[in-house]
């Protein structure tokens, strides 16, 4: 099975990645309860065996746990057969979530994923989110010295603005943005895209299947445990989710003439978004991430692509319970306010 999935260039600064990640969030937090260790190893195994390189968590899924949980899976020589990316930024504490960036805060929080990954270098470091009140230019600044100081290869931008990343390309060449990008969430195409076009920044899309939606429609959301964020999502909402199955219809119905999923087509819609782009799916089953590789195989014509955006046309809700702290939020102080301060 190796070498199923094909690489691409992410960014223009040198990096290397299977063109299909695996997002790993979901094994640890957030999408209900953990699942065992053991059976998301086999997974991640079974992954990198299928060609995929490129694996995604954040110091925040658990907390901590996911990033334990690579580790562990990499150990005994598979660390260098991917590329490892982790994120900062977002915390928990007394039940409140608060979004750092200051130089201490991102050089600490640094070193603590890499001892939990058990490894010496971070391939691809994501801010999570913004902080709003540090100046983009100072988190990005002490990023480009963990790239000096060998702890991180590339840099990347989680849910920021065009003009934050512009910002932020300034001081530091960007590799990577992630943002969500599927066929019903597409406003980043108005102006981040371009700009990560323009500056030759790649394009990492997390949830391009809705959050799973595309993968099994309204139904989904019934068997969602207590514990599932997604619980919370303004489209899974039943005021929303009557019309929402509307779209999920259409789209299975043009899969089921295109000889494939629902979750295939979705996904390899994204995919034809261009060679700068990487979907990072998640799932803990291997069944489902078979399936999603299998996304690769399917071709889809100018007019197949119109006909699926139509179809997706007709989403309605947001998709987060508050749009704060998503790059629509992620404007920070100007430079030379932060001089002003230290």
């Amino acid at each position: 099975m190796a070498g199923k999935v094909p690489r691409m260039k992410l960014g223009s600064q040198g990096l290397e990645v299977s063109s299909q990640g695996l997002g790993c969030m979901g094994m640890s937090s957030f999408y209900g309860p953990p699942k065992p260790d053991s059976d998301m190893i086999t997974l991640i195994h079974h992954a990198i065996a299928s060609g995929v390189t490129l694996f995604d968590t954040s110091d925040i899924y658990g907390p901590f746990t996911n990033e334990i949980l690579l580790g562990k899976a990499l150990q005994g020589g598979m660390r260098d057969k991917v590329e490892l990316a982790t994120k900062f930024g977002l915390t928990f504490a007394d039940g409140k979530r608060e979004i750092k960036g200051d130089p201490a805060y991102v050089r600490a929080a640094c070193q603590a994923s890499l001892n939990r990954l058990g490894i010496d270098c971070i391939d691809l470091y994501y801010q999570h989110r913004i902080d709003t009140r540090v100046p983009i230019e100072v988190t990005v600044g002490e990023l480009k010295k963990l790239v000096e100081d060998g702890k991180i290869k590339y840099i990347g931008l989680s849910e920021a603005s065009a003009s934050t990343i512009r910002r932020a390309h300034a001081v530091h060449p960007i590799t990577a943005v992630q943002i969500e990008w599927s066929l019903w969430t597409r406003d980043c195409e108005e102006d981040i895209i371009p700009t990560c076009r323009e500056l030759g920044i790649g394009i990492v899309a997390y949830s391009p299947l809705g959050r799973g939606f595309f993968g099994s429609g309204p139904k989904m959301v019934s068997e969602l445990s207590d514990q599932d964020f997604r619980k919370m999502i303004p489209r899974f909402k039943p005021e929303n989710l009557e019309k929402n199955a509307v779209a999920f219809e259409r789209v299975n119905a043009l899969a089921a003439k295109k000889g494939c999923t629902a979750a295939q087509l979705a996904l390899a819609w994204v995919h034809h978004q261009g060679p700068d782009v990487c979907p990072i799916p998640g799932t803990t089953k291997i069944k489902n991430f078979n399936q999603n590789i299998g996304a690769l195989s399917v071709k889809l014509s100018p007019e197949e692509m119109a006909e699926l955006e139509s179809c997706a046309g007709l989403v309605q809700g947001n998709r987060y319970p508050s749009m704060a702290n998503t790059w629509k939020d992620s404007e920070t102080p100007p430079l030379s306010s932060w001089k002003a301060q230290v």
